[in-house]
């Protein structure tokens, strides 16, 4: 909290007039993350004038990779917090859950225009798919935060594309 109203040159007082407590603080700062991070996933994902969407899934993923490959990476806030928090907590457990729900969206809309633009054979229903890329995605960003080297996080991700994403 020093470090947070120090950056922000205000008081503690502000802060807390401000947000109310630290758990408050907390899950708004989780609902803006996830709302920021799904604005710039959807703007990837149906970027005007790219090729085609199934290319756009291929090259978040593959972004996503590259960033958490890097010496350094933090992973994602969500991930983080998934596994250091009290699952008890239902209402941080919610938020968390909504966030993940909102990426699962923003995919399966992915795969639904692919599929409609006839881009993409699905080897499974769209919403399945788009689980599964929560989940790779997820375990990219915490395993990145560890490994040594973006071999794992590569060889998963060639899997994962060549047997779910596979175009028309």
């Amino acid at each position: 909290m020093a470090e947070l109203t120090r950056v922000m040159g205000i008081g503690k007082k502000s802060l807390y007039d401000t947000f109310g407590n630290k758990r408050s603080l907390f899950i708004k700062t989780i609902r803006y993350y996830a709302q920021n991070n799904v604005a710039e996933l959807r703007r990837q994902l149906f970027a005007p004038g790219s090729h085609s969407i199934l290319e756009n899934i291929r090259n978040v993923l593959q972004g996503w990779q590259k960033s958490h490959c890097k010496a350094g990476s933090k992973g994602c806030l969500l991930g983080t917090n998934i596994a250091d928090f009290d699952t008890s907590d239902e209402e941080i457990a919610a938020a968390l859950r909504q966030s993940l729900k909102h990426v699962e969206d923003a995919f399966t809309e992915a795969l639904e225009q692919s599929k409609r633009n006839g881009e993409i054979q699905l080897v499974a229903p769209p919403r399945e798919i788009a689980r599964t890329l929560v989940c790779l995605s997820q375990g990219i960003a915490l395993l990145g935060r560890v490994m040594d080297s973006g071999e794992v996080l590569e060889s998963a991700l060639q899997v994962a594309s060549s047997q779910m994403l596979k175009p028309v």
